[in-house]
């Protein structure tokens, strides 16, 4: 039996129960009050995974004459859980069992593609009619279209206790609003710019905390970024239009990105630090990856071929320290995107490095080797990290 199942079964038997006082006294338990005010839909959520996981392991046991209730302690014990479970279920809407998390899915599922259609056909709608409006009517679509996506998306998320019709409404007001101000510049002639993404990243920021949906954070967060990119980019003398072709503007924000999830309080927002996290992983990892193969782009003082082998060794040096930083944070999100680069990043430049000079099963048998080095090397850190945090 591991050591974090003993730990739950200790907790929950001893210390997750008080006594009413003697004046009220009926000899049954009643469970602890919980603040649901510091408490995340997340946590709820691993909370009442851990029940269950406490459950199957406690009948186990039972079963296997280890450990033994008696019906007053077994009852004391379901009421409390149920009481717990009804509380998170009405503030967070959880998941209880596997069998509703399967069914959230497919709630997710539908909702993320209703909300796609929803707003391709918003887009189709203004492309197939939009030449038949003069321009004032024109322009009084496109600010009613914004306002009432706007307005419809708030009413559904007082309404909505489970979110997923706001999120889905949310997508189409962020849709409207982008098609708003591209139609607007065609219609008075103005020449587009970066600045765009300034504004559509404040309201897609705004629908994304005020519906916590992380798919409008990804494209919030995603346009400030381009946006600073593009910033930075202008000062180095480079068009926004062209900003691949200085990939270092993108570090910055994306280092400023990382840390935000730092800074920012996010509990109360389930998977936010997340994002934050793996987008500016993302905003660094990937121009580190060009500039190792495009010295060109660079905007440092030195020759091409220096360039790229700088980056080269910036990029497995990232890898490793995020590597560990995930491991020692018991970050998930930058673990798997640090590997999945490192393995990426290694075989790129294998393949720069050997494959016209090894025949091509030699050059394989390397890869497979190196590949198995990584995971002798990862199930020892995995071994490590498990006994650090109490696993037998």
């Amino acid at each position: 039996m591991s050591g974090r199942v003993k730990n739950m079964l200790v907790a929950c038997l001893e210390f997750t129960f008080i006594r009413h006082s003697e004046v009220h006294s009926t000899n049954k338990w009643t469970a602890t009050r919980i603040d649901m005010a510091t408490v995340s839909r997340s946590d709820a959520q691993k909370r009442a995974d851990e029940i269950g996981i406490f459950n199957r392991e406690l009948g186990r046991l039972e079963g296997e004459g280890v450990l033994h209730l008696s019906d007053q302690q077994r009852s004391n014990l379901h009421r409390y859980q149920e009481q717990l479970l009804n509380r998170y279920l009405e503030a967070f809407d959880i998941d209880r069992d596997r069998q509703t998390r399967q069914l959230s899915l497919g709630m997710r599922i539908a909702s993320l593609l209703g909300a796609l259609a929803l707003a391709a056909s918003v887009f189709f709608l203004f492309q197939q009619f939009w030449a038949d409006f003069t321009p004032t009517t024109q322009v009084v679509v496109l600010v009613a279209t914004s306002l009432a996506t706007c307005c419809l998306t708030f009413v559904l998320q007082r309404l909505d206790g489970t979110g997923y019709f706001s999120k889905l409404a949310a997508l189409v007001a962020f849709t409207s609003f982008v098609l708003n101000l591209v139609l607007l510049g065609d219609i008075f002639n103005i020449e587009p710019s970066a600045e765009a993404f300034l504004p559509w990243a404040a309201y897609g920021l705004l629908l994304a905390y005020g519906c916590n949906s992380r798919l409008l954070l990804i494209l919030g967060v995603g346009c400030a970024g381009i946006f600073a990119a593009s910033w930075l980019a202008t000062l180095g003398g480079v068009a926004w239009d062209d900003l691949a072709e200085l990939p270092e503007s993108f570090m910055l924000p994306g280092v400023v990105i990382f840390a935000l999830s730092f800074v920012l309080r996010q509990r109360q927002f389930d998977g936010f630090a997340e994002v934050y996290r793996a987008i500016g992983m993302l905003g660094v990892l990937i121009p580190v990856l060009c500039l190792s193969y495009w010295g060109q782009g660079s905007v440092l003082p030195l020759s091409a071929d220096t360039v790229e082998v700088l980056y080269q060794f910036i990029g497995f040096a990232l890898a490793v320290v995020l590597i560990y930083l995930g491991i020692r944070r018991d970050w998930p999100e930058v673990i798997n995107l640090s590997v999945g680069y490192f393995v990426l990043f290694l075989f790129m430049k294998m393949v720069d490095w050997f494959w016209d000079y090894l025949p091509s099963y030699l050059f394989f048998l390397m890869v497979g080797a190196f590949a198995v080095a990584v995971l002798l090397v990862l199930r020892r850190l995995r071994y490590r990290n498990g006994f650090r945090n109490g696993g037998v």
